[in-house]
């Protein structure tokens, strides 16, 4: 099914990150892994996507350059690890809240939804840097597959739920989160805390178009 295969896309990572270590070496590897994704992350938070290369996350985790090819052979896979990360507590979250719903309309499903994925990119700056500024193949994949998991997630909450009609096509969810990913886009290079205008109007946009099923 979509739903298991894109999560495993990007949870693999953090299931390896917690197999025990069998040697100091291997500890002293994770940790050092850690460090560079810490210190990536607060780079990304502190001076943006520019800013975070992989010679500046090195100097930053106090790891010499010529050690850090050890870790990550570039800076994308940096970026997709702490992506992977980012993407895992969203995932978690998304599920705590649709396995407690309170919506009560395909409107307020919508409002859940955008309002969960605002205030965490807002909550976590680095994560809103590599969603939207980072244009290589690597995130926009993780990305797409971590949308097209959640539309299947919301999509069968909302015709659970009866917010939808029962003949809601999949596809319909899977282009809502298409364009709220696009505006969020939008709204996320206008300014570094997400254009509230622009953000309201993908509300308007997704909702009106999902209740054409309802």
């Amino acid at each position: 099914m979509p739903l298991i295969r894109s999560r495993i896309v990007f949870e693999s990572s953090a299931a390896d990150g917690q197999q025990k270590p069998t040697s100091r070496v291997q500890r002293r590897g994770q940790e050092r892994r850690r460090a560079i994704l810490d210190a990536a992350e607060a780079l990304l938070t502190e001076q943006g996507y520019e800013a975070a290369t992989l010679k500046a996350v090195g100097d930053r985790a106090g790891i010499p350059t010529a050690s850090m090819y050890h870790y990550f052979p570039d800076r994308h896979r940096v970026e997709a690890e702490l992506l992977r990360r980012h993407m895992s507590e969203l995932d978690a979250l998304i599920a705590a809240v649709l396995d407690k719903p309170r919506a009560q309309t395909l409107r307020e499903a919508v409002d859940v939804m955008t309002d969960l994925l605002l205030d965490y990119f807002r909550a976590h700056p680095s994560c809103a840097e590599l969603w939207f500024k980072g244009r290589h193949e690597t995130l926009a994949e993780l990305v797409h597959a971590f949308d097209e998991a959640q539309a299947e997630r919301l999509w069968r909450h909302i015709i659970d739920r009866g917010l939808a009609s029962a003949d809601t096509p999949l596809l319909a969810v899977q282009l809502s989160f298409e364009v709220g990913n696009r505006l969020f886009d939008v709204a996320f290079s206008r300014t570094p805390e997400g254009d509230e205008a622009t953000i309201d109007e993908a509300r308007r946009l997704i909702t009106a178009y999902l209740e054409s099923y309802a």
